[in-house]
């Protein structure tokens, strides 16, 4: 009887203390299957398209224009395909297809569960600095991940098909929309991002074990780019719905 709180009926704000994203480069006949008929994935050189890890530490969620005493801090890890959608105007945006959805807190599982279609379930997740190095890991997801802390002088991974990191940056996620959609009724949902200053470093990865990705079974899965950014306030706008044109 609820079902329309999860198209998300309002917006919400947050702040981007540290968003780490790591992103990898599939064959794209891998993940064709995975994503629903209305979409199109964003490949490059019509051979790879991408999947992001990314691991963000949020301040202050909490619906938009709430008081800042309202908002909950949340460490969220979210696992996203890039794609493209043409809407019914016409116009091609860019965004994301959800695979899954973590989180360290079980209000954020059963808030995010009620108003998104993302499926949050509650993880264990602990982070570690040195000085050289930031660690994450969960035993329960089966992660872990080590970051090298230097910002200059980073190198692409040797596996990266990108030229370059401004090329890189093209899937550096998260990207303006997020979509979701409902088979039976053959509606989408389009969820929009705003950010400001929006400028990713480039991260050296040392060391990352994801269980999620192995467990998709995809061959040549090459780590692509590694990005963080901080600092950063955000909102979702409230989500739309449109009906697919076939």
């Amino acid at each position: 009887m609820f079902s329309f709180l999860k198209n998300h009926p309002f917006a919400v704000e947050a702040f981007f203390e540290n968003s780490y994203v790591l992103t990898f480069a599939v064959p794209k006949e891998s993940v064709e299957h995975i994503i629903p008929e209305c979409l199109q994935l964003d490949t490059l050189e019509d051979k790879w398209t991408f999947i992001a890890v990314a691991m963000v530490q949020t301040k202050g969620l909490r619906p938009k224009n709430f008081p800042s005493f309202m908002g909950n801090d949340f460490f969220l890890i979210g696992y996203r395909i890039f794609v493209r959608y043409t809407n019914n105007a016409g116009k091609k945006l860019r965004g994301l297809y959800i695979l899954k959805s973590e989180t360290d807190k079980k209000k954020m599982e059963w808030l995010g569960n009620i108003f998104t279609h993302y499926n949050y379930i509650t993880t264990d997740i602990t982070e570690t600095r040195s000085e050289n190095i930031i660690a994450f890991e969960s035993a329960k997801s089966g992660l872990k991940v080590e970051l090298g802390t230097e910002r200059e002088g980073v190198l692409l991974p040797k596996s990266s098909p990108f030229k370059d990191w401004k090329e890189a940056r093209r899937f550096a996620g998260p990207l303006p929309f997020t979509f979701t959609y409902d088979a039976a009724t053959q509606t989408v949902l389009i969820i929009e991002g705003v950010r400001e200053n929006w400028t990713p470093s480039p991260l050296k990865v040392i060391d990352y074990k994801f269980s999620f990705l192995d467990s998709l079974h995809i061959h040549e899965m090459e780590l692509a780019n590694a990005f963080v950014i901080g600092d950063i306030p955000y909102y979702w706008k409230k989500g739309k719905k449109e009906q697919w044109k076939v």
